[in-house]
């Protein structure tokens, strides 16, 4: 019976030595398999890092177009308020110049009355 119980014992020590090897396969596969989770999460990471760049330069980009189109705002009404000043210089002017010859025909007419008046008469 020694004998028999020899070979179940060694069969136990081959199970237990074949179980052990699985477990260290096992071991090692999983191992493999956390590292290539964390290089996965770390590619993600840095992808995710690569995005908030890229949103924090189009937030500036448009921040920056945002402040453009307000100075381009401002500078229009600076225009249209120079554009309504000069059309009522031009506006006052040409009042001033109708005045004017409103004044000479005037004096026009008083000058030809005056010599309408001195004018001796023929005989």
């Amino acid at each position: 019976m020694d004998d028999r119980s020899d070979e179940a014992e060694a069969r136990r020590v081959a199970d237990d030595r074949a179980a052990a090897e699985a477990a260290r396969d096992d071991a090692e596969q999983f191992r493999r398999l956390a590292e290539e989770a964390r290089e996965v999460r770390d590619r993600h990471r840095e992808a995710l890092e690569a995005i908030r760049q890229e949103r924090e330069q189009l937030r500036q980009t448009a921040e920056s177009a945002r402040i453009a189109g307000e100075e381009a705002r401002v500078a229009t009404e600076a225009a249209r308020q120079a554009v309504v000043d000069a059309v009522r210089a031009t506006a006052d002017t040409l009042s001033v110049s109708l005045e004017q010859m409103k004044v000479v025909e005037e004096m026009r007419r008083t000058l030809r009355e005056i010599q309408d008046v001195t004018k001796p008469e023929p005989n």
